[in-house]
């Protein structure tokens, strides 16, 4: 028999601290620094991706670097494969070009990427390790509920807007685009799926896409287009998921104001919808054209109440239509006369023409007075942007640039 090996006490320590730090030390990852050669390469093969845009002299961004860095440790340890999470940056310094290519107005902005698309929401929670990782396990589920009847469609919240995919089996290329599309939408439709038995009563012709809207007197929609082209079902979809008129809320306001367009407002009590249907009809028949140059947006008037005193009312006095072009904010009149013909539509042009804007501070222009009539300068004080407050704020980024408001 062999005699046994003591070792010293000092030797004895040594040895169990090498085995604790061994067994409790995390994964450590390295950021991945994206430049104009690897960005194209590394996004298209990821399937998420959150990417930190950042400059060095913003404090904000100094802020973020260990916290991101420690929610990917965290993420890694969940999800080794290396391909299926990424958490990447760009020093926009460095790369002026990517972050044009990507209109990065603010440091630090965090911007998530599916399969190389860019999603349409950026990242605005809390900026924590936990908020990060929670964030990102978000994404990862499942964004399709699947039905085992029929009969659950009943049970849909009919408040939102619903896509549902009828098909023969799960392992199919037409299931696997709409998956994709779920997975890029989800945050706004809810999307569900039915397979086999279950779906073939939905099934009269093959494969088949049902669109669901929030009102219950509207008909559903059926898509009649390739179920395997992306490209068409995603843009069919995502025409039925975003429409026309979107609700503004305090959740979704920063995002919106970020898009620099001027706010077409219908504020309507929360069990309005008949004057929320007409604004809708009213705005896809009148202002189509104009889809680029505004947003057309609906708001509860008990939650918005402190933009409504700033034109001066109160929910009593509401459906009431109003534009705040972050400078200003300008009353339609009365809500009837969205129904007068090319009413809606002067509001706008008289909006771009700053047609407005005169008026309130000089009184009704020159070719607006009737003959006869004398013109004299009314002073006026115009109600200041009430939402331009839900932009992004200075103790939140670095702003880079200032727009241009009517």
């Amino acid at each position: 028999m062999k005699p046994a090996v003591f070792l010293s006490l000092p030797d004895l320590r040594c040895s169990l601290l090498l085995l604790v730090t061994w067994v409790f030390t995390p994964v450590t990852t390295e950021i991945t620094s994206l430049d104009s050669e690897n960005i194209d390469d590394i996004l298209n093969n990821a399937d998420v991706a959150l990417v930190n845009f950042y400059a060095d002299w913003c404090r904000f961004s100094q802020m973020l670097h260990p916290i991101f860095e420690e929610a990917s440790n965290v993420i890694k340890e969940e999800y080794p494969s290396e391909n299926q999470i990424v958490f990447a940056r760009v020093d926009c310094d460095q790369h002026s070009d990517i972050a044009q290519r990507y209109r990065i107005s603010k440091y630090p902005t965090l911007k998530l990427f599916r399969n190389g698309m860019m999603m349409k929401r950026e990242y605005r929670g809390q900026r924590s390790v936990k908020a990060l990782a929670d964030y990102i396990r978000q994404q990862k589920s499942d964004p399709i509920q699947e039905l085992h009847s029929l009969e659950e469609v009943t049970t849909i919240d009919r408040s939102k807007i619903s896509i549902i995919g009828y098909f023969e089996q799960k392992d199919s290329s037409n299931y696997r685009v709409f998956e994709r599309v779920a997975s890029i939408l989800h945050d706004d439709c809810a999307f569900f799926s039915a397979f086999g038995s279950v779906s073939k009563p939905e099934r009269y012709s093959g494969d088949n896409i049902i669109y669901k809207p929030p009102v219950l007197s509207a008909p559903d929609m059926v898509y009649l287009g390739s179920m395997a082209n992306f490209d068409v079902t995603f843009n069919w979809i995502q025409d039925k998921c975003v429409p026309l008129v979107r609700e503004i809320t305090f959740e979704n306001g920063e995002e919106l104001t970020e898009e620099g367009l001027p706010f077409l407002i219908l504020f309507h009590m929360k069990e309005d919808t008949e004057s929320l249907e007409i604004f809708q009809n009213e705005v896809a028949r009148q202002l189509i054209s104009e889809k680029g140059t505004i947003n057309f947006l609906h708001a509860d008037c008990d939650k918005f109440r402190h933009p409504l005193l700033h034109i001066q009312k109160t929910p009593a006095d509401c459906p009431v239509i109003a534009i705040d072009s972050f400078r200003h904010m300008y009353v339609f009149g009365d809500f009837k006369d969205v129904l007068v013909p090319g009413k809606l539509r002067q509001f706008i042009f008289d909006l771009h023409s700053g047609k407005l804007h005169r008026e309130f501070h000089h009184g009704p222009d020159p070719t607006d007075i009737a003959p006869g009539q004398e013109s004299q300068d009314v002073a006026s004080s115009p109600p200041e942007s009430s939402f331009q407050k839900l932009a992004p704020s200075e103790y939140r980024y670095t702003l880079l640039r200032d727009r241009d408001e009517l």
